[in-house]
């Protein structure tokens, strides 16, 4: 489904041993088809696909991607199918899922 290129991905862990493959998948950040792993975190699969920057502060335009990784923090928040200040590190994949790295506060793309 995608090209076979460098990946972060671990399928043969030296400690926790073989890990099961889930059905591979495609979701859109910035308009980019990205492979993921249906049921991964959004930041495991964007990790993976080597994306580190997941959004920019709204005071001063800072990057911010993957701090805590738990959903404490917010550091990871980004537009997912419209909806703003989405936890990444604990929301799943879905298949077609659309992520945009959010500027400051973000803003709704869809009704609510």
């Amino acid at each position: 489904m995608f090209n076979k290129g460098p990946s972060l991905r671990v399928f043969d862990h030296p400690i926790l041993g073989k890990m099961e493959r889930r059905e591979q998948i495609a979701i859109y950040v910035d308009g980019k088809k990205i492979p993921a792993y249906q049921g991964d975190p959004i930041a495991a699969s964007l990790a993976a696909a080597g994306i580190k920057v997941f959004r920019f502060t709204s005071n001063r335009d800072e990057p911010r991607g993957i701090f805590c990784a738990i959903g404490r923090c917010t550091d990871c928040v980004m537009t997912v199918n419209g909806e703003p200040n989405v936890r990444t590190c604990v929301t799943p994949v879905e298949a077609g899922m659309k992520i945009e790295t959010q500027k400051g506060l973000g803003r709704w793309q869809k009704k609510i």
